[in-house]
């Protein structure tokens, strides 16, 4: 069904579910309805629409008991249903407004256009759309909610910027928001590269009302722009960023659990301790228990997962079943028997390519015995169907051409296992990724270059051979490298399931930043549960801690790391030998060199306006202005901080509940209380606490006034004007600055970012592992953050390190580099170009490369002038078989 067919009254603002048994199968919005609502078995439309089949109306449920020892609760939460604001937003009553994900399907090469950008009126490219943040967000009326969403900044910035590459015309892509909360992690660099070089919009407004143009299918935006005028602007398309909000079988279900949930009905946990739910034993990640994005999703999983693993730690392999794999076929001495899968990704191939021509195609090339076509080659169907195959045809080489081999190579590989090949034995061809989603406006050329990719590799699986992986024993202990608060919840994450932890503290006592905080947003007690936390860390039996502690010098390899560390004033030498390394380095208030902080005792940071309301010493100020985005979101720094905007809230809120006449301003850019801090924003605005945007490029001025006042100069954006006002106290909200390790990130070969953050191996996928396996970056070591965040993240990374302590053996990849040593001419080549320092120069004084420490990375053999360096898997003759097979095409 074409978005097009679909009448307007019929819209809904939702996916729909068709709940099975054993599955919840999520049905594409555009191309399936379910239009009988939610009785399913009028239209059957699910059923014509799943090209997998995957869908039975005639199941019946069935019910289980399943003994557990911890429940983790995942169930996410759903967008927000526009239809109750159609008076403003026409959603129900224009084609052309729709929500984020519904535009994001318009964008998807799967999805009803196939990725071509067109408006659903007339299919005509449009050549402006608008974007309207905070659609059921940040809004008290009643459809709205009064938290923030998290996500809708990033998600409008991303599909803007895709909407840009799709289009063929120069789209005019506009943002209309109150603030931009791209408070994560690089966000701020993406936000600037989409305004700055990209040409997207940023629009300062919340629009007024949508109204259709007479006589077209345009809409009209009505919004008062900065200084107060009314204006009005024509759009082709109007997407809303709808919100986050918790559908009602959710609530349902913590009732039956018997959890507690917040007025907003997501999953109420404790500030020190975000991953417990009101019930022990309960846990909650993701978006259930609050609006948040990808990579703070993931890592509260792996968090919540190593909560469960505290409980569940006396238990562990106790009811572990052992796969028994059968043997490896000896293939060696065999013709190659090829097989060839062909995948058809639902439409993502299919909807381009000629799947059919493909296979009749490959079913010509030397070598391959057996061709199949498949609607989706990676499901669990597939993979037994392709392991009874190998066995019927006796193949012996399996080649499957679908999408890219990140993400699907492994579970192919895991199936020859399980068939008795050797993994090795295996190709991939991405037909998808590098074909049919790069050339959709061009099939049958895409079709040639398919059969281009498939023949290439059927060519280069013949020449593989069998590779055997490398097991290795693992050291179950761990080091934890910063005692703040970060490391401290590590180690004892670990400690707690039983694991021996060494923490390493470079000053004398523990407790890092989270000895100069107070309160959180929330009222709890800092200093209390930072002195709770020591007390624990010193007496737990499974923790070593070693104060004024450096880190000289570092060795090993995943599983079996070595550690010299000097300790105490007296600087005595200790090695540690460790199985993972969490690194929790934390950070330090920027010192600001603005507004004159150095040169008046009346100019502090947050930091030590906080020392001054703990020690009563605010209450009798008449005036305080607060500046936002000290050290942060500039040339120099050019991220946001995050915890700033909540810092300066949290302070001035403090400051009227101790003297309600005292004049609170925060002079502010972006004010980032993102998710439910929204609603202490909301409150500092009650009690009178005055906010006022400025420009980046137009800050405000701070001089000496009379006495020990200062003069602040800045222009209210409300006014229109700029306003000068004496005050008692100016408060810099300083952001937070990675701490000095650039010499331990090169001692350990971890990767920081420009702004000396250290680095994570995939911002999504991997958010708490660092590039090197085996060590872990959790905390402020890993970018600035909130306690609450910071506490998860922690215990993220002690849970993924658990998955390397846990094991009686790790296995490492054959993919590693080797030294034909009877040719090495010791030139040092391969030494100085290993981006990992792995090749040594060995007693026989030719180089040696282990292959526990080899990345697989090629480098070495790429650069080695001798040509005696080959890389397993992808030695000279299997690439050059693929540059053979593919200049048969064009001879």
């Amino acid at each position: 069904v074409e978005p097009t067919q679909i009448s307007p009254e019929k819209r809904e603002g939702n996916f729909n579910e068709v709940t099975m048994t054993l599955a919840q199968e999520l049905i594409d919005q555009e191309a399936a309805r379910c239009l009988s609502c939610g009785i399913c078995s009028e239209c059957y439309q699910c059923v014509d629409a799943c090209l997998a089949g995957a869908i039975e109306h005639d199941q019946q449920p069935q019910l289980r008991d399943l003994n557990v020892g911890a429940v983790i609760m995942t169930n996410g939460a759903t967008t927000f249903d526009p239809s109750g604001l159609d008076d403003i937003y026409m959603y129900n009553r224009s084609k052309n407004v729709m929500t984020s994900l519904e535009f994001e399907r318009i964008l998807s090469a799967g999805g009803p256009t196939m990725g071509h950008l067109v408006r659903p009126s007339d299919e005509k490219e449009p050549e402006k759309i608008a974007w309207l943040q905070c659609i059921g967000s940040r809004d008290t009326n009643k459809c709205g909610n009064g938290y923030c969403s998290s996500v809708c900044c990033m998600y409008a910035i991303k599909d803007a910027m895709i909407a840009k590459e799709h289009s063929e015309c120069d789209l005019d892509a506009a943002i209309f928001n109150m603030d931009m909360r791209t408070f994560g992690k690089d966000y701020e660099k993406y936000y600037n590269r989409a305004a700055n070089e990209e040409g997207v919009r940023f629009v300062k407004s919340r629009i007024h009302s949508v109204i259709e143009e007479p006589g077209t299918d345009n809409l009209i935006l009505r919004y008062a722009d900065e200084d107060g005028k009314m204006q009005q602007e024509v759009f082709d398309m109007v997407v809303l960023s709808v919100g986050l909000t918790v559908p009602k079988e959710h609530v349902d279900l913590a009732n039956r659990i018997g959890i507690e949930l917040d007025h907003y009905n997501f999953v109420k946990t404790p500030t020190f301790n975000p991953l417990q739910t009101s019930r022990p034993g309960v846990y909650v990640s993701g978006t259930f228990s609050g609006p948040k994005d990808i990579p703070s999703s993931v890592t509260e999983a792996s968090g919540s997962a190593g909560a469960a693993g505290v409980t569940l730690a006396p238990a562990r392999h106790t009811d572990t079943k052992i796969v028994n794999m059968p043997d490896e076929r000896d293939v060696l001495g065999e013709e190659p028997r090829i097989g060839v899968f062909v995948c058809k990704c639902g439409i993502n191939i299919a909807g381009i390519l000629d799947n059919n021509e493909l296979e009749q195609y490959t079913e010509t090339l030397p070598n391959v015995v057996y061709v199949g076509g498949n609607l989706f080659t990676c499901s669990q169907d597939t993979q037994v169907s392709i392991k009874e195959l190998i066995d019927e045809h006796q193949l012996n080489r399996i080649v499957v051409a679908s999408c890219t081999p990140k993400t699907h190579e492994g579970i192919f590989m895991d199936t020859l296992e399980e068939a008795g090949l050797n993994k090795y034995l295996f190709e991939m061809a991405n037909i998808r990724n590098q074909d049919s989603w790069m050339h959709y406006h061009e099939p049958e050329l895409a079709t040639q270059k398919a059969k281009d990719l498939i023949r290439m590799a059927v060519a280069r699986v013949a020449t593989l051979g069998p590779l055997h992986d490398k097991r290795i024993s693992v050291i179950d202990k761990a080091l934890v490298i910063g005692g703040g608060i970060a490391g401290m919840n590590a180690a004892k994450g670990l400690a707690d399931q039983g694991y021996q932890v060494t923490l390493l503290e470079k000053e004398n006592q523990l407790g890092g930043l989270g000895n100069r905080l107070y309160h959180t947003i929330e009222g709890d007690d800092v200093q209390e549960y930072v002195a709770q936390l020591i007390d624990s860390i010193d007496s737990h039996d499974n923790i070593e801690v070693l104060k004024q502690a450096l880190i000289v010098g570092f060795g090993g390899y995943k599983g079996n790391f070595n550690t010299t560390v000097l300790v105490g004033s007296a600087m005595d030498e200790k090695k540690i030998d460790h199985g993972v390394m969490i690194v929790a380095t934390g950070a330090n208030e920027y010192q600001p060199k603005e507004f004159l902080y150095n040169e008046s005792d009346s100019v502090v940071t947050q930091l030590e306006l906080a020392d001054m309301i703990e020690d009563n010493k605010a209450q009798d100020l008449d005036r305080v202005i607060m500046i936002q985005c000290v050290g942060s979101r500039n040339q120099d720094n050019p991220n946001c901080s995050r915890i700033c905007c909540q810092n300066a809230v949290k302070n001035a809120i403090a400051l009227k509940e101790k003297n309600p006449e005292t004049d609170v301003f925060i002079l502010y850019r972006d004010m980032r209380m993102y998710a439910m801090m929204e609603e202490f924003y909301t409150k500092a605005r009650q009690m009178g606490v005055i906010f006022s945007r400025y420009d980046q490029d137009n800050p405000p001025q701070v001089a000496k006034g009379d006495d020990n006042a200062m003069a602040v100069t800045f222009r209210d954006h409300v006014l229109g004007q700029k306003i000068e006002a004496t005050a008692d106290l100016v408060v810099l909200s300083a952001g937070l600055e990675a701490s000095d390790a650039e010499e331990l990130s090169t001692i350990i070969k971890t990767g920081r970012n420009a702004e000396g953050f250290f680095m994570e191996a995939h911002v999504k996928l991997r958010p708490v592992e660092a590039a090197t396996e085996g060590i872990f970056i959790c905390g402020t070591a890993h970018g600035p953050k909130l306690i609450t965040e910071t506490i998860t993240q922690a215990m993220a990374a002690a849970s993924r390190a658990t998955t390397f302590l846990s094991q009686e053996y790790l296995t490492l990849s054959a993919v590693t580099a080797e030294v034909k040593q009877e040719n090495c001419a010791s030139c040092l080549v391969c030494v100085r170009s290993c981006p990992y320092n792995v090749p040594v120069i060995n007693d026989l004084g030719v180089s040696y490369i282990d292959p526990a420490l080899c990345q697989g990375c090629a480098v070495c053999a790429s650069e080695c002038p001798a040509k005696t360096i080959k890389l397993n898997w992808y030695e000279d003759s299997q690439l050059l078989s693929k540059v053979e097979a593919l200049l048969e095409g064009v001879i």
